[in-house]
């Protein structure tokens, strides 16, 4: 990477955290030319580390299986974790970096995780960027819209745009990008939530088709008698448990604002509830078949 961060080369990337995001995004930059390689906490087991092989094959990313070995020359550490697990990644790499490498954090936390981030990352000298993605990574893989924020958003932006990526630098002040992610997110899995609790309901009644077509007829411009309640719904049912996890931490932001955060907190009791019922009934999210939200609520109901 070029010592002036007004004009940043990247040509090595480090993968923490080779799950859905980690995997789109590392095809992506691995197709764009670029050395990526990725380590992930899942690699530490046997039968997930070949799992995971498999699934990194046609991509182009080298799986490693030590997080300092994704970090070394990396030119950009991309950390794509849960959010329960970023603050630690964040402590653990930071103290390993140094002035010429740049740490993009792309995961769904408040901005006063960030800010702790921040501070860990920057201990020895490296830069840190904070992203929010602001879209599902499928099906935009590298094009996925991301805000970012810092001292050096800017310039990372305009390197990572030339790559293929989807980036705009929003402040230099760690914490905004992040707040307009959690804000969003509580309109947008709040929904999820309340579709769920609102269909399985009509479900349960039988009036799902009456129900359906009244908020097609208030909001009809939104989809609500054709694909949006499936696709709502299947949100939840594919990544309940993460999306649980996100709407803790808007539920920290608006905390951190002084705005009691009622309705967050009941939208991740209701996507932590039903992903525990998932896991509890076995069920798995199969991405290849079309979902359907009437047959996940009469799955869950068994």
């Amino acid at each position: 990477m070029d010592s002036d961060t007004n004009c940043i080369v990247i040509k090595h990337v480090g993968l923490i955290g080779f799950g859905e995001a980690g995997t789109l995004l590392g095809r992506g930059l691995a197709a764009a030319g670029l050395s990526v390689r990725a380590y992930d906490i899942k690699f530490c087991a046997a039968d997930l580390r070949l799992a995971s092989a498999e699934k990194a094959t046609p991509t182009g990313v080298t799986l490693v299986y030590t997080p300092e070995k994704a970090i070394e020359n990396a030119d950009l550490i991309i950390s794509a974790v849960t959010a329960g697990s970023a603050a630690q990644v964040a402590e653990h790499i930071g103290p390993r970096l140094g002035p010429h490498q740049f740490f993009l954090d792309i995961n769904s936390v408040s901005p006063a995780t960030k800010r702790h981030d921040q501070q860990a990352v920057q201990a020895n000298g490296a830069h840190y960027v904070e992203a929010a993605v602001m879209a599902p990574i499928p099906p935009y893989g590298l094009q996925v819209p991301m805000l970012l924020g810092g001292d050096h958003a800017h310039s990372l932006s305009k390197a990572l745009n030339t790559l293929g990526m989807r980036t705009r630098a929003v402040s230099e002040e760690i914490g905004i990008a992040s707040a307009i992610k959690m804000c969003r997110s509580v309109i947008i899995k709040g929904m999820e939530a309340l579709t769920m609790e609102c269909l399985a309901a009509a479900r349960a009644y039988n009036a799902e088709k009456e129900v359906l077509a009244s908020l097609d007829e208030t909001y009809p411009n939104m989809g609500w008698a054709d694909q949006l309640p499936h696709y709502l719904i299947s949100r939840i049912a594919e990544h309940g448990e993460r999306r649980a996890a996100e709407m803790r931490e808007v539920a920290h932001t608006l905390s951190e604002a002084q705005i009691q955060p009622t309705m967050a907190l009941a939208a991740a009791q209701t996507h932590q509830a039903t992903a525990d019922q998932v896991k509890q009934k076995g069920m798995r999210y199969n991405k290849e078949e079309r979902f359907n939200w009437p047959t996940f609520v009469d799955q869950l109901k068994r």
